[in-house]
């Protein structure tokens, strides 16, 4: 790495050849994670722009040249806003998802290790606007990334006469302006006693996740709910980036799992209750309870 980088900082962009005696896709990797935390936001094909290099596996790879740009950049198609140019950014409000943020001590939910940042890049150098699928909502989407760069672990799992008594209740709120809402989950210790017992593999109990599911709001959509309840803007109001990621949901489909009866109703809430403000749809509604009815959670 100290090789490779010496004298081009300050450089707006960075072109690497990929010879045929470097087709090593771990140092290719190491290089975009090094390179990136110096500040370059991505690592892609000049031949073509769209596919990052994180997708290719060894046998796929050939002699190319890859390109880094810098964030500081601003001319051309390298003109960026506040965001650096990335579609997507991680929503404050899921920074409990990320073990770097205070607030991930209490949540319950999945957790990631890799930083923000890191996350960002990755699941920027993978967006394809082609890919959104909608959500409950003009202003929701979702977007199903192959889960081959983080350890999430699935948290939703069958209801069994041999897990049911793992099951707890409790009135819960995501946010101190929140309406605090009835939940239902398996209770994470008590299921790892019951499925595993002693000396049991993580990896046997909560297999790693296929899929990440990206659930992503309008940046218009944020202001407004954040307005609504009092909240600063994102980033003081200067987040340029057109889709905020508002949750991150691990499991092993591409497609969207049904959201809990109890997170439609907080929805079909007011914006200033810490709902969307979206009437409730009784068919999807329905559909949910029939899904919920024999899944749950681990918290």
């Amino acid at each position: 790495g100290q090789d490779l980088t010496r004298g081009i900082w300050g450089a707006k962009r960075i072109n690497i050849m990929i010879t045929s005696s470097c087709l090593d896709t771990n140092l290719i990797l190491s290089t975009y994670c090094y390179l990136s935390a110096k500040g370059f936001y991505s690592l892609r094909h000049l031949s073509n722009p769209v596919i990052p290099v994180v997708f290719h596996t060894k046998s796929q790879l050939s002699p190319r040249c890859f390109s880094f740009r810098t964030m500081t950049s601003h001319s051309g198609q390298d003109k960026e806003g506040a965001s650096g140019g990335k579609q997507l950014v991680v929503d404050p409000f899921c920074f409990r998802q990320f073990s770097e943020s205070n607030a991930s001590i209490s949540y319950t939910g999945t957790v990631f290790d890799m930083s923000i940042q890191e996350f960002e890049e990755i699941v920027n150098s993978r967006y394809d606007p082609a890919n959104l699928k909608p959500g409950y909502a003009p202003f929701c989407k979702h977007l199903f990334l192959t889960n081959d760069f983080t350890n999430a672990r699935l948290n939703v799992l069958p209801i069994t006469r041999e897990n049911e008594h793992c099951i707890r209740t409790k009135y819960e709120a995501r946010t101190e302006n929140e309406l605090p809402v009835l939940t239902r989950f398996f209770d994470r210790k008590l299921f790892e006693k019951s499925a595993g017992g002693e000396g049991a593999e993580k990896e046997d109990v909560f297999p790693v996740a296929k899929y990440l599911d990206l659930i992503l709001y309008s940046r218009e959509q944020i202001e407004k709910e954040n307005a609504a309840m009092g909240k600063e803007s994102s980033h003081g109001g200067k987040e340029a980036a057109p889709w905020g990621i508002v949750s991150i949901k691990a499991q092993d489909v591409d497609f969207e799992l049904p959201m809990t009866p109890m997170t439609a109703m907080r929805n079909a809430l007011g914006k200033d209750e810490g709902g969307s403000g979206v009437p409730l749809d009784r068919g999807a509604y329905m559909a949910a309870c029939d899904y919920w009815k024999d899944h749950a959670t681990v918290n």
